[in-house]
């Protein structure tokens, strides 16, 4: 890199997860950022079926290291009544910035009304949300593009971050983030096919792409080194490394 740029990992997990508890304490996650050069993480915890659980979780991460961490909250419809009140106390309370959803616990995509009061709420206030692109419950004739394209308009002032879709050539995703303005791509995947970031940035724009590594389940080393290395500009890896991240979170530069 010509210039030293910030890296903000916008996917990342924290919390019990089976074999991949190396991030269970606030300090074995500031540990896997060093290894990685990572300068501040965006944290969830989605792996408690009590959400109130997992977002308390995020507070002690923040409170421990304040400079290096960053709260995203989780809410899920299986519990509507409980939702709300827990988003005020996320966004209100805990200062956490933005929220991701998990389908897969729901067995409902995210365009299922059952997220209508939620995206509501967050709409009002003009937060971030961050999802899946498709489900294996999906049915096969599903359009990413129309997907987000609904949400968008019924949802105007939501920014709509698909998680993993600049990870892998997604002609889909990357045809929602170029027409639609609040979508964003992320870059971790577990494949992440030769050309994958120079696919994503040809064809949705680097403005519109985020980079993440879904630590602890995959390494963050190999996420930064497929975007330095990649046939792309500087001034790009810079905007994916760090600041669209920084940008779209209204985050301070460190």
């Amino acid at each position: 890199m010509t210039r030293p740029v910030e890296v903000v990992d916008f996917h990342t997990h924290a919390g019990s997860l089976g074999r991949t508890q190396v991030c269970g304490t606030p300090e074995a996650m500031v540990l896997n950022m060093d290894l990685s050069d990572i300068g501040r993480a965006c944290v969830n915890c989605i792996w408690f079926g009590d959400a109130r659980r997992g977002n308390d979780l995020m507070h002690r991460f923040v409170a421990e290291y304040p400079d290096r961490i960053i709260p995203v909250a989780f809410v899920t419809p299986h519990y509507p009544e409980e939702s709300i009140s827990e988003l005020e106390r996320c966004f209100g309370t805990l200062g956490m910035k933005y929220l991701k959803i998990y389908p897969d616990f729901f067995f409902k995509p995210q365009d299922d009304e059952a997220y209508f009061p939620i995206y509501e709420w967050v709409n009002e206030r003009g937060l971030p949300v961050m999802s899946h692109a498709t489900y294996p419950f999906d049915s096969p004739e599903v359009s990413i593009p129309e997907r987000y394209e609904a949400l968008s308009k019924r949802f105007s002032n939501i920014k709509w971050v698909i998680a993993h879709a600049a990870g892998s050539t997604n002609p889909g995703a990357c045809e929602a983030a170029r027409s639609l303005p609040a979508v964003y791509l992320e870059t971790c995947d577990s494949g992440t096919p030769h050309g994958a970031i120079e696919y994503s940035v040809k064809h949705a724009g680097a403005d519109r792409v985020l980079f993440g590594t879904d630590s602890p389940i995959m390494d963050g080393r190999h996420h930064i080194a497929k975007v330095v290395t990649a046939d792309i500009s500087e001034e790009d890896k810079i905007k994916i490394l760090g600041l669209n991240a920084i940008e779209l979170l209204g985050l301070d530069e460190s």
